[in-house]
């Protein structure tokens, strides 16, 4: 898991029965921002500025240290710097700042800026300006968060605040050699002792619960916005979408290519509604579904007692799609003698209903889905050249989704929140362990498994967070890299 791939909705997890707050797995409290500034003043008055602080710090410390250890164990980052940017990430979700982006390398590099620092808000409302960094618990949090993920004595000071007048809350991030080193950084009389405390008190901090627990009831969470249709993470994905916008403009002939369950359909809506036919007829048909018989009546339609059942004249979807675009999917299962008849329609833009002589003009713009190799089955003698060349002018080709994982969780937190209204259920998401296993799992079905098993566990959960018992069994069980369609391409 990346960082940026965190959300609110897979750590903060409410247990309405028992009472119980959870955040990252462990029990939290959710604690009003102003009582914590009122507690903070009045701990300064009965015991002074120096003393608190060192509480302050090491307390975050604690926090930090934990935090970082249960990140360790819960998750498997691509990167050290992926788990290192997770601490400011959480940091911001737990309300102690405000960054939407991992600043843990830059903290150990040239140090970051920081914006919203809850303690530096309230300094400013009981005492007014300060002349000292005000951020404590922050500096605290920092400091063990990074000290566990670089195994190293850590220490993150503050040296801009918005408590003393600067724009932003500014902090670097060195180790403990260094602070001590630079006299006038770190005073020996005010904080030498306090970094003392601070980073040896680690070795009594345990890295993880002391018990296991017991899965408590679903999370309750708040629902993710929606994300727009085509929108992706994957640099993949968004070349494939960008190459599709620019053909949409245009009214050739579009082949959109890729593994079953990819999501062709949707890349085809894509292109009709960026097109200027937006406002005229979508039309989909399967080719593949379809017996031949039936497939030449059901594209270009039939006169009345043309066969068998014909009671009445109807016109085709090649007429129904007129003016707009028509999708002909799975065009590789199409036969020979449908082939030479579909790439007549295609040339003339004419075509006739079965059983009559009239010929008809409709004005289509045709696009054609495939998971086959249409120029192997060119080769092979199984596809009519003339027509691969007709229907071949553009092409669109969506990768699979396990070359695009950063699109795993986006995309499974839409279809969380579709199926839950589809089906009525009050599910908000999906644990931290779900969402892992579904970054590990290789998806051979592709998005339409993705969407299958996600509704699957809409479905079956009993509470309003999807858990890992949910989830189908061949995805817990699966690996990344374990698709059989990899495997046998590599033997061959």
């Amino acid at each position: 898991m990346k960082f940026e791939e965190l959300r609110v909705q897979e750590f903060l997890q409410l247990d309405p029965e028992n009472g119980l707050l959870r955040f990252a797995g462990e029990r939290a409290l959710l604690v009003n921002a102003d009582a914590m500034g009122d507690l903070r003043e009045e701990l300064v008055e009965k015991f002074g500025f120096l003393a608190i602080q060192g509480v302050l710090t090491q307390f975050g410390f604690a926090q930090g240290w934990r935090l970082a250890a249960q990140m360790k164990e819960q998750f498997q980052w691509p990167t050290a710097e992926d788990w290192r940017s997770a601490g400011s990430h959480l940091g911001w979700i737990s309300g102690l700042i405000q960054s939407h982006e991992g600043i843990g390398n830059a903290l150990l590099k040239e140090g970051s800026e920081l914006d919203h620092s809850y303690e530096a808000e309230q300094h400013l409302t009981h005492r007014g300006p300060a002349t000292d960094a005000a951020c404590w618990t922050v500096s605290g949090f920092m400091s063990g968060y990074l000290s566990r993920t670089e195994e190293a004595d850590i220490l993150v000071l503050e040296d801009k605040c918005v408590a003393c007048g600067d724009i932003s809350c500014r902090f670097v991030a060195r180790p403990r050699a260094e602070w001590e080193a630079e006299s006038l950084r770190l005073d020996p009389g005010k904080q030498k002792d306090l970094v003392d405390r601070l980073l040896d008190q680690k070795n009594e901090i345990p890295t993880r619960p002391t018990a296991p627990r017991k899965p408590g009831p679903k999370a309750l969470a708040h629902r993710s916005l929606e994300i727009p249709e085509m929108a992706t993470q994957s640099s993949l994905m968004r070349a494939a979408v960008d190459l599709a916008k620019r053909f949409a403009g245009v009214n050739s002939t579009i082949v959109i290519t890729g593994e079953s369950g990819t999501g062709k359909e949707r890349m085809a809506r894509f292109i009709h509604a960026h097109s200027d036919r937006a406002s005229q007829p979508f039309v989909a048909i399967n080719c593949g579904a379809i017996n031949e018989n039936l497939l030449e009546s059901e594209l270009f339609g039939h006169a009345r007692g043309a066969f068998t059942g014909a009671v009445q004249a109807r016109a085709g979807i090649f007429e129904a799609a007129d003016h707009g675009t028509l999708l002909l999917d799975e065009i590789g299962e199409v036969s020979p003698a449908m082939q030479v008849k579909l790439l007549r329609v295609l040339q003339e833009q004419e075509l006739q209903r079965v059983g009559e002589s009239q010929t008809r003009t409709v004005d289509v713009r045709v696009l054609a889905a495939t998971n086959s190799d249409l120029a192997l089955l060119t080769k092979q003698g199984t596809f009519r050249e003339d027509l691969y060349y007709r229907l071949h002018v553009l092409e669109v080709k969506i990768p699979p989704l396990r070359a695009r994982r950063e699109d795993i969780l986006p995309l499974a937190r839409t279809m969380v929140e579709r199926s839950a209204d589809r089906l009525k259920r009050s599910i908000n998401g999906f644990s931290s362990a779900v969402a892992e296993q579904l970054l590990r799992y290789s998806w051979p079905g592709n998005v339409r498994e993705l969407e299958n098993a996600i509704e699957r566990a809409v479905a079956l959960s009993e509470g309003s967070h999807i858990e890992l018992e949910d989830l189908p069994p061949q995805v817990l069980a699966g690996k990344a890299g374990s698709d059989p369609r990899d495997e046998k391409s590599r033997a061959t």
